[in-house]
């Protein structure tokens, strides 16, 4: 059985904007990216497509934000759709070095102005990839919980691989809590540090917002991207880990 050592990055890349939505980011966090050595990235808040941005935006994509980041870098991509309003779409998204055997997006809304997916790509190692981005209301967060942790249990085998990363909204660590108990995952971050990682906002890091989990796999290492090129492309920290994976 061979080893495998891969990076895993996730970042709210806050729909191309720094903290307060004062600068136009998106190559910026192109740079990041690529410079991370990420072979596996989760992304939230991906635009798909805006109308009014690409007008009156310069540096705006010809194509689309995936696409524009991932690039000739991570050759495999997915998108889930989650809001859609008149001038576009955003939602979930994973760049892989890994190819994909197929991915599709799971619907967790509760409310119309609150729309909240989770991504589930498969590569063709069978290592399965979620995507999550939880809502801001602490009632709204925890019946989200309950799709992942039920969504695992009937469709991925305990004895398969499994990342779950993202944007969880989850200061209160109540989700955490709950996820680590039903689904049997480790925290990475927390495995290294022994407390969960502060992500928000990015100038201050001072709520645990953004979390990596994995079963199945062993995480050596786990990092808060807080240096000044990374502080200034979102209003979120990004994080980084070093996982190790029996092929």
């Amino acid at each position: 059985m061979s080893v495998i050592d891969f990076n895993v990055l996730s970042l709210n890349i806050h729909k191309g904007f720094s903290t307060g939505r004062r600068r136009f980011t998106l190559e910026n966090i192109r740079h990041c990216l690529r410079d991370s050595g990420a072979t596996i990235v989760f992304l939230q808040e991906v635009v798909g497509e805006h109308a009014r941005h690409a007008r009156k935006i310069p540096t705006w994509p010809q194509s689309n934000q995936l696409e524009y980041l991932a690039d000739s870098v991570w050759t495999h991509h997915a998108y889930g759709k989650n809001a859609i309003y008149q001038q576009g779409h955003h939602g979930n998204a994973i760049l892989s070095e890994m190819p994909f055997k197929h991915w599709h997006n799971l619907n967790i809304s509760l409310m119309n102005f609150s729309q909240r997916g989770i991504l589930h790509g498969v590569t063709v190692n069978n290592l399965h990839l979620l995507c999550v981005h939880f809502g801001l209301f602490e009632r709204e967060r925890r019946s989200q919980t309950r799709s992942p942790v039920e969504y695992v249990k009937k469709n991925i085998p305990d004895d398969e691989p499994l990342i779950l990363a993202g944007d969880f909204n989850d200061w209160r660590k109540s989700c955490h809590n709950t996820l680590i108990r039903e689904l049997n995952v480790r925290d990475a971050y927390q495995e290294h540090n022994q407390q969960v990682a502060k992500t928000f906002p990015s100038f201050r890091p001072l709520l645990p917002m953004n979390r990596i989990y994995l079963r199945g796999l062993r995480a050596r290492s786990c990092h808060i991207m807080n240096d000044p090129e990374w502080r200034k492309i979102s209003d979120h920290c990004a994080l980084l880990a070093e996982v190790n994976f029996q092929g």
